[in-house]
Order: structure tokens, then sequence, then C-alpha cells
């Protein structure tokens, strides 16, 4: 078993973390690490589930921080192990999100003593955040064990270029469909052209005129596109079926049925069209007004910004814990070949890590 040392410089810990290669469906052999480390630890209780590893601090102080980031990778693309190049660590799972994870367990370890820490602390290092969310270890805490989840404030590795990102955005995707009657083009009239029936519809869309949001400094916009478009059946064909995927994001101030009665308000289908949703996920509020986020955005340096996409901080939402993005490195290089985090990030997230959680840094 390949041991960690989760008292080393950060950027030994992340390098020794892209070391382990973990795809997604193979974490078996980083959460043993992980684990074998974390028991180490004389004042955390530790657990775990599948290659989910979870461990926490209880010496009854007023407030807890959730430090969680997931532990697997994309495939591999040649590019283990690890590279240092000019202030560069380069390797699969780099920036996505191993400097991230190597952060929260550094300041984990150095904090879980009595006295060291000005919050309860619990981190989480989970499996199958690359692939679909029935493998999603923090999935599977929300639905089985979701007092792990616990806390005043959930900070998640994902790659923010080392300042905050708040919140989430929610995503809905929908099919509107069309029916028609299918006929040679030639004899336009034998048929119905499902195609023009989403005439008036993607007119709408295209015209819709989206929010920006104003929530605890963090400006969120919203957007409602068409991202697909089918019906073709041959060029000299009328088509009988014709279909749009929309996607709808939304800010974190609606809740999922808001938005859904929104999204179908801005469609308005006419009859004979059907709505049928493929995927809802909710949005998260960034919660930076609460006393617990207040020390981090100091510690930061006052640098935050909304999080437009949707990340697993959602999961923490749903279950009243606000929780952002903080980790290193550029989310541009994310699953990429030459994958890379910048050594200096890492080191900068570690410190500010260690600033807002101390017990002698923290007000």
């Amino acid at each position: 078993m390949t041991s960690l040392d989760l008292f080393a410089d950060p950027i030994a810990l992340s390098a020794a973390l892209v070391d382990i290669e973990s795809p997604s469906h193979h974490e078996e052999a980083i959460a043993d690490a992980v684990e074998n480390a974390l028991r180490g630890l004389e004042h955390a209780e530790v657990a775990r589930f599948g290659n989910t590893v979870v461990a926490r601090t209880n010496f009854g102080l007023g407030s807890r921080v959730v430090l969680a980031g997931h532990i697997d990778t994309v495939p591999l693309a040649d590019n283990t192990p690890h590279k240092l190049i000019d202030g560069t660590l380069h390797g699969c799972g780099s920036v996505d999100m191993k400097s991230g994870m190597a952060c929260y367990l550094a300041a984990f370890a150095r904090l879980a003593e009595p006295g060291k820490s000005a919050h309860d602390l619990t981190v989480i290092a989970y499996e199958g955040e690359e692939v679909a969310q029935e493998y999603n270890g923090l999935h599977h805490l929300e639905r089985d064990n979701p007092e792990w989840l616990e806390g005043d404030i959930a900070l998640l590795g994902e790659p923010s270029g080392g300042i905050i990102e708040a919140g989430c955005q929610g995503t809905i995707r929908v099919f509107v469909d069309a029916a028609g009657t299918r006929a040679h083009s030639a004899r336009s009239w034998l048929g119905h052209n499902a195609a023009h029936d989403l005439a008036g519809v993607l007119t709408r869309i295209a015209a819709y005129e989206p929010r920006a949001v104003e929530i605890d400094g963090c400006e969120y916009r919203e957007g409602l596109n068409v991202v697909g478009l089918e019906g073709f059946v041959a060029t000299n064909t009328i088509p009988d079926h014709a279909r749009l995927i929309v996607n709808f994001r939304y800010a974190p101030d609606r809740s999922v049925e808001d938005a859904k009665a929104h999204l179908e308000e801005a469609l308005s289908l006419e009859d004979g069209l059907t709505l049928t949703y493929d995927d809802i996920s909710p949005a998260a509020l960034p919660g930076l007004g609460d006393p617990v986020a207040a020390g981090l955005v100091k510690a930061v340096g006052g640098q935050f910004r909304a999080k437009f996409g949707w990340t697993d901080v959602a999961r923490f939402s749903s279950l009243g814990v606000p929780a952002v993005n903080f980790g290193p490195g550029d989310p541009g290089f994310a699953h990429k070949k030459d994958e890379q985090c910048p050594t200096d990030q890492i080191t900068q997230v570690f410190e500010q890590l260690m600033s807002y959680l101390s017990v002698n840094e923290s007000e």
C-alpha cells in the first residue's frame, strides 16, 4: 500500500496523490492510502463507505466546517506519474482535483488536535464524481449517511483559481416534441411538418430575456437556450417528428419547483406539443452572509465570484449547508492530457485554509 504523509508540504502531498492512479471505478488504492493516513490521527473519527473515506473531529466547538473533494479522475492519458516543471505540477488529477484534496487533507491533519482549530472539521474524500450520479460517493452519503455532511459551511476543493466560487446555478434539461405526418416534400400538402410546429416555441426562446441576480454580492446570470434540434428524415421528406432540447440555467434564489413553473411559462407550448423533463439539478445558495463563511471571505482577501456551472455544492445546499468551491488551479486544464496546476496556488490555498480554520487566526 502506498503511504501518504499528511504533514508533508501540500505540493509533495499533491504529487503523491497524482501518482496513485485512480480513474473512476478504480479508487480502491487511493482510498486505502487516504484511510490509512487519516487513521493515524489520534483525535479523528474515521469511517469508510465503499471507496469514500470520511473523518471528523468532535471537540464540541460551536461550528463545523466540511472539507470535501473527489479522489477519482477521468481516464488516464499517459499522464502519470507526476512531473514538476517550472513551478507547475503536471499529471492526471493534478487540477481536478487532487491538489485541492491535498490542501484539505493537509489542513485537517494539522488542525485535528485540541486547541488548534476554531471549528470542528469534517474531511470527505469521495469516489465516483466523474461518472454518473449512481456512483457518486457524496450522493451515497447524502442518501445513506447524511450526518457526515452536516456543518455550518462546506468547501469543495474543485479548481477555482484560488478564489471562492460561491453557490452554483441549477440546471433543467427538457425535450419539446412535435408529431406530424411524413410525406414526400414534392407533395408536402399530404403531410404535416412537425418541425414547423416548433417555430413558435423556438421564437419565444430566442426572444427570452434572462435575469441577472445578485445574492450575497455574487451575480448569477440565468440562461434559456436550445442546445439541440432533431427531426431530419431525408432531404426530400417532410419530418413526422421534431424535437428541441432546451437547457434552463437558473439562479439559486429559485427552488426547483419555481424554476419548473417559470420554464413552462416561458415556453408556453402550443397544443399538440409535449414536454418531457430529462434532467433536474437544484441550485445552491452562496451563503456568504453566514458568520462562518465571513471568515473564509476574509482569509482569501475578499475575492469571490458566483459559480455558474452545477457542482456537488448543491448536495450540501439541499441539506441546508451553505457551500463554496475553493481550490487551486485553472479548471480549463481539467480532463486534458496536459492537466496541470501551479504550485504557488497550492501553497496559497493551503495557507488561506490554515488562516481561516486555525484558532489563532479566527475571530
